[in-house]
């Protein structure tokens, strides 16, 4: 009765097209099927965004493979590619020195209280992240009191850094201290 009724509707909705029954069926099975990686692209946006975009296409594979679903990484590539997901790049860590490291003695033996002024100093380059551009920063603090006695600032980490720096430190002090200065490269 309700094929019956459906037809009904059917007939008269191609009259009211003037359109002929044989069209209505072309077209019916014309129409191209739906996506049919419809559900592996949820899937994939769902890891994807679990992980904060830190995944890539190897190790959504991987996470899929391990929830049981047998995937090619090919096709998760290249699904990611028209979704337009892109994993985020981990940002390079700087590494201030990357040969022998000379064999000091370590003289300040952790003591990193001094009893007078200009008597131990400790230094070190660190970096800094600004607006997406890198700044190193190499300053010198007394451990008397805490105060930074000077400092440079660069875009790279070059032995200038360090050496103008030294330079303005040493030219506040009075021609008879003579402070130790410590850094972590000895």
């Amino acid at each position: 009765m309700l094929e019956l009724r459906q037809g009904h509707t059917l007939t008269r909705l191609l009259k009211a097209a003037e359109l002929s029954r044989s069209t209505f069926y072309y077209q019916a099975r014309a129409r191209p099927p739906g996506d049919p990686h419809a559900g592996l692209k949820a899937r994939i946006r769902a890891v994807y965004e679990c992980h904060k975009g830190r995944y890539g296409y190897r190790r959504i594979t991987a996470t899929l493979r391990q929830a049981g679903e047998g995937v090619n990484h090919k096709t998760v590539q290249r699904l990611m590619q028209a979704l337009g997901l892109k994993s985020l790049v981990r940002p390079k860590k700087y590494r201030s020195y990357r040969g022998q490291q000379a064999n000091v003695p370590n003289v300040l033996a952790r003591q990193f209280q001094a009893q007078q002024p200009n008597q131990k100093w400790v230094t070190d380059v660190t970096e800094f992240n600004v607006r997406g551009e890198k700044l190193y920063l190499s300053p010198v603090l007394d451990l008397y009191n805490g105060e930074i006695v000077s400092y440079t600032m660069q875009q790279r980490p070059h032995f200038s850094l360090v050496s103008s720096m030294l330079k303005k430190a040493l030219a506040k002090l009075s021609g008879k201290e003579a402070p130790l200065l410590h850094s972590d490269q000895g």
